[in-house]
């Protein structure tokens, strides 16, 4: 533990120079770090301090000295959130990646309890190594797409969600929980005990309290085939509906980026998979991209999207009929800190990145919606670096849901100069794109970013007033913090 928790053991001392002590206990001048989130890099935010505790107690030992000496905590996995949601000013930032240790795990009983900030590869890696030998096995439902290092933690804080065809958010996939809350009280959270903190914590973004432990609903793991081909947003809704009706687990639809081509945002390469017998050999030579050819698919999306889009979608089209385990083809390759060097390969007059926004929108209004964005960023001069189109079920259990129908799930991931400009520019295209989802019945996450304005959050989420004193009466010294709840509250 840090030494700068280190106080004399005795509790009439502590008490005597608590008011004495906590300015140089919780001096930020000798210790405060700059963080920012890993994607975006638009979250650019110093804190007091870094702490990561090793174990629960630890845990429980920092949350109640923070809340002695008044200083707020901050909660953080992979850094990945791009909303803020990780971080405060000047909050004591309680990193949880030592907390990766897998508990137990039961595979007859199809569940594994993990510490929160354990990642997907290391999970997944437990697990495959655990049930070596066994003809019948299990693995996980689903997680983030795009990146593989983001905790349990985290995915539960965002209640995210992968590519699964008929899957409702990560809710749907969590047992139970172990929360610490304001005064470092291990609660544990399901549906039957603390109800009211399981529904708030699960897509809560931390602001109930630190999330130390998670236990996991599985699902059989399958030898999966991927079955890829063009299509058109016109027809999307049908394929996805074919697909389902076939016994297809996973699928998604990668559109075209290019605006010069006719095929901007209505062609785009349209993957599921289905399942095989486990025992079917997978094959040797397996096509992937490597490093080198994610680099150059990166530079082209900047450059030439026309030729970007010709090369994935030939990669794509020639791993038709391969077979993969149904968690690991979720896992995928991220290039940390790829946007420094995409800047100097570009010489780039200004720093830039990009920045992913997700909209909800009914699946019978999914090509309307379409049609009426693709006219918005060929007059606006957007500029798309890439985008999916998933499926999602109805979370009907979590406070702050965001999947309130079945919807398809748009994402857009665009590129953001950072100086004043480009960000205002970005302001501007995310805050089009959220009405462009309203208009059409639809909603957007909160995760992302903070440009939308009072009166879009309040249409599409009318909860969070309820949501944020819920916030204050479970947490009224607001012990936890994030530069997201300043922003909201």
């Amino acid at each position: 533990m840090s030494k700068m928790f280190e106080t004399s053991s005795s509790p009439a001392r502590q008490q005597t120079i608590a008011g004495a002590t906590r300015q140089r206990r919780w001096s930020p001048l000798p210790t405060s770090r700059v963080v920012n989130d890993v994607h975006s890099q638009l979250n650019c935010t110093r804190v007091s301090h870094i702490a990561t505790p090793n174990s629960l107690a630890e845990l429980q030992a920092l949350i109640r000295r923070a809340r002695t000496a008044g200083k707020s905590l901050s909660v953080a996995g992979g850094r990945h959130a791009m909303g803020g949601q990780q971080f405060a000013a000047d909050s004591v930032l309680l990193d949880m990646s030592q907390m990766s240790r897998v508990l137990s795990f039961d595979p007859a009983r199809g569940e594994i309890e993990v510490e929160a900030g354990i990642q997907w590869p290391a999970l997944i890696a437990h697990m495959t190594k655990a049930q070596r030998g066994l003809s019948r096995q299990v693995g996980i439902r689903q997680k983030q797409t795009g990146a593989d290092r983001l905790s349990v933690g985290g995915a539960l804080a965002a209640n995210i969600h992968g590519r699964g065809l008929q899957l409702k958010p990560f809710v749907g996939d969590i047992e139970s929980f172990v929360l610490i809350d304001a005064e470092g009280t291990a609660r544990t959270c399901s549906r039957f005990e603390n109800a009211e903190l399981f529904r708030l914590a699960i897509g809560g973004y931390g602001l109930f309290g630190v999330v130390a432990r998670v236990t996991l609903r599985l699902a059989p793991r399958r030898k999966l085939e991927r079955v890829v081909r063009l299509a058109e947003t016109s027809e999307l809704a049908s394929l996805f509906e074919q697909r389902i009706a076939a016994g297809f687990l996973y699928g998604d639809f990668q559109f075209m980026t290019d605006p010069s081509s006719a095929g901007f945002l209505r062609t785009g390469i349209f993957s599921c998979y289905r399942p095989v017998d486990d025992a079917t050999p997978t094959g040797e030579g397996q096509r992937e991209l490597s490093a080198h050819d994610w680099h150059e698919l990166l530079y082209l999306a900047h450059t030439d999207r026309r030729r970007a889009f010709e090369l994935y979608a030939a990669h794509y089209l020639a791993t038709s009929g391969q077979l993969y385990w149904s968690d690991k083809h979720q896992l995928s390759f991220y290039l940390d800190d790829y946007h420094q060097t995409l800047d100097q390969r570009l010489d780039a007059p200004q720093r830039g990145s990009e920045m992913i926004t997700e909209l909800y929108i009914p699946r019978e209004r999914l090509t309307a919606f379409m049609e009426t964005v693709r006219g918005d960023f060929l007059r606006q001069q957007t500029e798309l670096i890439y985008g999916t189109v998933r499926l999602i079920e109805r979370d009907d259990e979590t406070f702050l849901a965001w999947a309130k129908e079945r919807y398809a799930c748009v994402v857009f991931n665009l590129h953001v100069t950072h100086d004043a400009v480009g960000l205002i520019k970005a302001q501007y295209d995310f805050r089009r794109l959220i009405d462009r989802a309203l208009q059409f019945d639809g909603s957007y996450y909160l995760t992302y970013h903070r440009w939308a304005t009072r009166e879009q959050v309040a249409a599409c989420y009318p909860q969070m007033p309820e949501f944020l004193r819920l916030k204050r009466c479970l947490d009224p010294s607001e012990v936890f913090q994030s530069d997201w709840y300043q922003h909201y509250k």
